[in-house]
């Protein structure tokens, strides 16, 4: 794996000058623009976290505290500091923390274990790593602990590492197959006054914000990666995404002119604080915008309700099955969700019907689309004004200073309505990928994203996202799009949600197996009911699925996308 020093990372002279002269980079860094915001509106409640809340000026001086000790225990500008915690207050602190203290900080979603985390520690190599003590019956230190003992690496890697050494922070620690890098310091969020043997050694979080005020708090460069974003990996291991400070300030700065964002939102945060959404909504738009962010820490629809209800929340970005699970939330025909004006599904693919069902059933809503990714957030939406005529069936237009081109294999533009992989740049793309391999497969020469996905511009600009350039079904050398066939697939009764894999044939080389997660009693469909009820939508032929799965729920990356790749593992000889 090939590695380089986040510190020195900078964008290229060229896109820097473009952006700053077009003034869609500022020079502004994420701990100005907080400040900013305390001095806007001091007492304003920006985060809830259950009984907790801050407001901005305790925001402020929780992520300083945490700054001093972080320092304190020896990072500096430019070192890495990791946190893996659920949806609490300590995420926000962490991040903005790590950022006064001049850091880069490196969210990971909760839910990965060993084998991913090992991943992205030996990648990032962070100085401090922020878990929690006990979520879900995991532990968060031994999890780290286990990440970084030898018995988790490959015999590769296992027969260039150091071996253990027991004195170094009085813990066991572990020295890395590089020279010069040790084990990092493991701070440990709610941890009660107890030591147990997996916290012995750790420093408590509590503890990190009752260290001395310091006056000399380095300030970082804007051009300075402020966040590494690790990718879901539903089709490899996890890469990592870098953030400027400009790149993060450039995204939120667009969402206030395309969702009019700012003091007076309020989102409702399900979405984990370690994935780009939860990172963006749930940290910084709380943070440079003063809005206010709800965390939910496990998901629930009835819970979101009464929350949606008793916080006025005003507005959600997530993927579609939140949206989906809201409507159909058992409790919602006795909640008043009329302050709820924006849902943005994004992040997997959205069924019009769900965009047509939320705006019938809550009128005061607007459901729309947003495309983005972990490198590059948003892309392309609707705004207030063209959401109901085009915000059901298109992904939208290019935001703000973006540019989007649909290409050939060969990397030409093609014209209005033709289908082909959609590129994009813009202010709030990421600098590279931590790997420098990876930014050759998906950076063109001129600065171009190649997303990996099908789309189509029209004659004024909107954004259709066909599928996947991988996610296709080649049946006797004809290609076409799983989406689709997914869409399709929605329209039916009794389905909820749909996706489609390609399954190795010996006869048409593939063929397309329907996966399909049926409503609460709905009658079990047969592949002929389905073949029947695609026939009457004039699907071509040749396009109609040739196997049936049913399944209770489908895997899921943490992202909340259908993760195709473990789907197609579990389903092995089981479609009928």
């Amino acid at each position: 794996m090939a590695r380089r020093s986040l510190a020195s990372i900078r964008p290229s002279p060229a896109r820097l000058t473009r952006l700053r002269t077009a003034g869609l980079w500022r020079e502004r860094t994420l701990p100005a623009a907080l400040r900013a915001t305390v001095a806007r509106q001091p007492g304003a409640a920006l985060l809830v976290d259950g009984a907790v809340v801050l407001n901005a000026a305790g925001l402020l001086a929780r992520a300083e505290a945490l700054a001093n000790g972080l320092v304190g225990l020896g990072v500096g500008r430019g070192d890495v500091v990791a946190y893996q915690l659920p949806n609490w207050w300590e995420a926000a602190i962490t991040l903005l923390g790590a950022s006064l203290a001049g850091a880069t900080v490196v969210p990971v979603v909760d839910i990965l274990r060993a084998r991913e985390l090992r991943s992205i520690l030996d990648e990032t190599r962070p100085k401090v790593v922020v878990v929690a003590a006990s979520h879900r019956n995991l532990d968060g230190a031994a999890r780290i602990r286990e990440a970084l003992a030898p018995e988790t690496r490959s015999a590769k890697d296992s027969a260039t590492a150091l071996p253990l050494d027991l004195a170094a922070h009085g813990e066991a620690s572990i020295r890395s197959d590089l020279p010069g890098w040790l084990a990092p310091t493991i701070v440990v969020a709610r941890q009660n006054d107890e030591v147990s043997p997996t916290t012995a050694g750790t420093v408590a979080f509590e503890d990190l914000l009752r260290t001395p005020a310091r006056s000399d708090l380095p300030e970082p460069d804007p051009a300075q990666i402020a966040v590494v974003i690790y990718t879901s990996g539903s089709t490899a291991a996890p890469r990592g995404a870098m953030h400027s400070h400009e790149t993060l300030d450039a995204e939120l700065r667009s969402l206030v002119e395309v969702h009019g964002l700012g003091p007076g939102d309020a989102t409702l945060m399900p979405s984990p604080v370690g994935h780009i959404s939860g990172v963006i909504h749930g940290i910084l738009a709380p943070a440079l915008l003063g809005t206010r962010a709800v965390f939910l820490d496990r998901w629930d629809p009835d819970q979101a309700v009464e929350l949606i209800e008793a916080e006025r929340i005003t507005y959600m970005i997530g993927v579609p099955t939140l949206l989906q699970q809201i409507l159909d939330a058992p409790s919602r025909p006795q909640r008043d969700l009329s302050s709820l004006r924006l849902f943005s599904c994004g992040g997997a693919r959205v069924p019009p019907e769900l965009i047509r069902r939320a705006r019938m059933e809550l009128p005061g809503l607007v459901a729309k689309r947003v495309y983005g990714s972990s490198e590059f957030p948003t892309i392309a939406t609707t705004t207030a004004e063209d959401a109901l005529a085009r915000g059901g069936d298109t992904e939208g237009r290019a935001m703000p200073g973006v540019e989007i081109r649909i290409c050939d294999e060969a990397g030409q533009t093609l014209s209005p309505g033709e289908e082909g992989e959609i590129r994009a740049r813009g202010p709030d793309l990421f600098i590279g990928w931590v790997d420098p391999a990876l930014d050759a497969e998906t950076l063109d020469p001129e600065g171009f994203l190649c997303t990996g996905d099908l789309g189509v511009l029209d004659g004024d600009g909107y954004l259709r996202v066909t599928g996947r350039v991988k996610d296709i079904i080649i049946r006797k050398g004809e290609k076409f799009s799983a989406r689709e066939l997914e869409d399709l697939l929605d329209l039916h009764p009794a389905v909820q949600e749909a996706a489609v894999i390609a399954l190795p044939d010996s006869k048409t080389g593939e063929r397309a197996c329907a996966c399909l997660k049926l409503r609460p009693g709905a009658p079990k469909p047969s592949l002929a009911d389905l073949i029947s009820f695609l026939r009457l939508h004039d699907l071509t032929p040749q396009k109609l699925p040739e196997q049936l799965a049913l399944v209770a729920d489908f895997p899921r990356t943490p992202s909340g996308k259908i993760d195709k790749r473990r789907l197609r593992s579990q389903l092995k000889g089981t479609c009928v």
